[in-house]
């Protein structure tokens, strides 16, 4: 039996034992919390967004039959704040281009007030265009496709975003995403190194691509803190706000670009374009109705430019 001294120090040290152990199930009661708080914020975000993805579909103005409808779905694939900047202001710039407005989506992080329909993952953008395939007339109206993002050669189109997780949309992939839901008219922008590589596996005789580099080159101006790459600004900012078909607003910026390069003695980024066999019919009417007036660049030129 203990003595009552001894009783003394073994209640103390039950105590602090209890002590201990409460505060050991409190730290894993609050790990356990802080695990599932961080699972459940991405699943709560990831609805949120899926949801405005949705609304933003199904507010999608309808086809009209016999006018050649286009259809803009633009994309971020890369958190980097200028690809998010670009993608923002080109979803205005085609809307108005093809006569697009209503009939638009744009994926990509939101920039304060200036909102997009939501971030953009490989997933939302097959989503977005097999969607989009499902309102479009498919024998009649037009898919036009513009992303911004860094490239990897033979390799394809890089998907980063911390929250989102990181992959590489390959040129069968992005071919797929337009095949499977029968999408024939197209005309494919992708801004991004070493993008000529998609030209092979996105080229039909209903495609128009466009790429801002060649299959083996680098291309420029995707500084973090800039407003545009350098092909999205000769394209979109600058050759696209002019009143002009499209192949020769594409030439304009072409030209542009290779004179940017050549004054800061970098090697050229080689910008690609190929026109199907049978684009001339929906490419005129879309031309026919590109605005008739000039609009002002949005946005600063890319920083290498003006240092």
């Amino acid at each position: 039996m203990l003595s009552a001294v001894g009783q003394g120090e073994f209640v103390r040290r039950a105590v602090r034992h209890a002590h201990l152990l409460l505060g050991a199930f409190a730290l894993v009661a609050a790990a356990a919390f802080a695990r599932a708080a961080a699972f459940q914020a991405p699943l709560a975000t990831s609805a949120n967004e899926e949801a405005r993805l949705d609304n933003a579909i199904g507010a999608l103005s309808p086809e009209r039959p016999g006018t050649v409808d286009a259809y803009v779905v633009v994309a971020a694939l890369d958190t980097d704040p200028v690809f998010e900047r670009e993608a923002r202001e080109a979803g205005r710039v085609l809307a108005s281009r093809f006569d697009a407005k209503g009939r638009t989506l744009v994926l990509a992080e939101d920039g304060g007030g200036d909102k997009a329909d939501a971030p953009a993952t490989p997933q939302r953008l097959a989503l977005a265009l097999a969607r989009v395939a499902a309102v479009m007339d498919r024998k009649e109206d037009v898919l036009v496709l513009y992303t911004t993002s860094h490239g990897s050669p033979h390799a394809g189109l890089n998907f980063r975003d911390p929250a989102r997780g990181a992959s590489i949309i390959s040129p069968a992939q992005l071919a797929s995403m337009f095949d499977a839901p029968g999408i024939k008219n197209r005309l494919v922008i992708l801004q991004a190194c070493f993008a000529g590589q998609f030209v092979p596996a996105l080229s039909s005789p209903s495609t128009v691509i466009a790429t801002a580099s060649s299959d083996m080159k680098s291309s420029f101006g995707c500084t973090a803190g800039n407003d545009w790459t350098f092909f999205g600004y000769a394209l979109i900012d600058l050759a696209m706000r002019q009143p002009d078909t499209f192949v020769r607003q594409f030439r304009r910026a072409y030209v542009n670009i290779l004179e940017w390069e050549h004054k800061l003695g970098i090697e050229s980024s080689s910008p690609q374009m190929k026109v199907g066999s049978e684009t001339a019919g929906w490419l005129t009417a879309l031309d026919a109705r590109a605005p008739k007036a000039a609009s002002a660049p949005v946005g600063n030129p890319p920083s290498e430019l003006v240092h």
